[in-house]
């Protein structure tokens, strides 16, 4: 049954894809839930193949996040609309690139992400409001996963 805001069923590819999977649909904070979904994902992907299959899935979620992102802001008529969590789940793996499996690293890893992500400094916050479209939506949660990937690398580098 499509939605009666986007005419989009919330079984097609593009509302799957950038709500990743619901998560961007549950009450309060889609953001904070997107990147928590993202979480056991990199997990996985890390267990999988390390950060290298890490990397390579972060740079398909960023084009993938882009179409879906793109057809759905289309399709709502809406900037940056905040079920799309596509982003964060881009902008988390990239933080989590950084991060040996260890939970502990994990959650410095999301606390980095929702931190650069909710305060947008420069260049995420100019971003955020001069880039639209998909690419902008997605492109804002890249820069602010590059301070928190920078930060768990400085960490990394104290502690050994």
């Amino acid at each position: 049954m499509p939605d009666h805001r986007t005419g989009l069923s919330v079984l097609h590819p593009a509302t799957l894809l950038s709500t990743w999977f619901g998560a961007g649909l549950l009450p309060k904070m889609p953001g904070t839930w997107g990147s928590a979904a993202a979480l056991p994902f990199a997990w996985g992907l890390t267990m999988a193949g390390g950060p290298t299959l890490l990397a390579a899935a972060t740079l398909v979620c960023f084009g993938v996040g882009w179409w879906a992102s793109s057809v759905y802001v289309r399709r709502t008529g809406t900037e940056d609309p905040g079920e799309v969590v596509i982003d964060e789940v881009a902008g988390q793996w990239l933080v989590l690139l950084a991060a040996p499996l260890d939970p502990l690293f994990y959650l410095a890893g999301f606390a980095l992400f929702r931190i650069f992500d909710i305060w947008k400094p420069w260049p995420v916050g100019w971003a955020d409001r001069r880039i639209g479209g998909g690419l902008g939506i997605m492109l804002d949660d890249i820069l602010a996963g590059s301070y928190g990937l920078g930060l768990l690398i400085l960490f990394n580098h104290l502690r050994s």
